[in-house]
């Protein structure tokens, strides 16, 4: 059973305007990883299937997160079936990111009511997305498009909801520039959570590091 709706995680999309992405295969790591962002005012996590056994530390991420972190909205990314996309609902998952548009993922999970994030890179394929019900779409991978591509879509789809994931920067000019051309948040990976930081298991700095990434955002969402 989810913990919440597929609203109140588009809304929390939309407020904050960021989404860690993440995945270790150590379960303590990946918990203080996630209670590092959480301190830094992350309330969506993203945790990327990787690995054949990623789902064994999702459940324990996932457990951690209803005990501890009790505003944390824990989804899942990379998922390439409607079979993965139901073993991590039923581990918790409050929202699925797929790399490309799966129908047969919208439709499982719409009848779940479960919030589905396709990756989308075509004005087409985004069309076909909104048809299929998404609230958001992710572009993928954004570093290709750039927020040129974003700036021309909205203006005849002002209705579209972008999260540009790929390539994303915490570089404040960078943020600016997607927020500016309209997106509605931003998937950001190794920029926000370092090898570095992970391996020298400083968290007091990646909390720091959420936090100005936040409060960047919130100046032009």
């Amino acid at each position: 059973m989810v913990r919440f709706s597929r609203i109140e995680v588009f809304n929390t999309m939309k407020k904050t305007g960021m989404v860690p992405l993440f995945y270790h295969h150590d379960v303590e790591l990946a918990k203080k990883v996630l209670k590092a962002c959480y301190e830094g005012g992350a309330r969506l996590f993203e945790f990327t299937h990787r690995g054949n056994f990623a789902h064994i530390v999702f459940a324990e991420i996932s457990e951690y997160c209803s005990e501890n972190l009790p505003d944390m909205i824990l989804g899942i990314g990379s998922l390439t079936d409607p079979s993965q996309a139901s073993r991590y609902m039923d581990l918790g998952a409050n929202f699925v990111v797929t790399p490309v548009l799966r129908e047969d993922i919208a439709v499982f999970c719409n009848r779940k009511k479960v919030l589905w994030v396709a990756g989308c890179g075509s004005a087409l394929e985004i069309a076909k997305a909104e048809e299929l019900g998404a609230e958001i779409v992710k572009l993928f991978p954004s570093e290709i498009y750039g927020p040129r591509f974003v700036k021309a879509l909205k203006g005849p789809q002002p209705w579209t909801n972008i999260m540009a994931t790929g390539g994303i920067t915490t570089n404040p000019t960078d943020l600016k520039k997607w927020f500016k051309a309209g997106v509605t948040c931003v998937g950001i990976g190794s920029s926000l959570i370092s090898k570095e930081l992970v391996e020298q298991q400083n968290f007091d700095e990646l909390k720091n590091r959420v936090k100005e990434c936040l409060k960047v955002i919130q100046e032009f969402i």
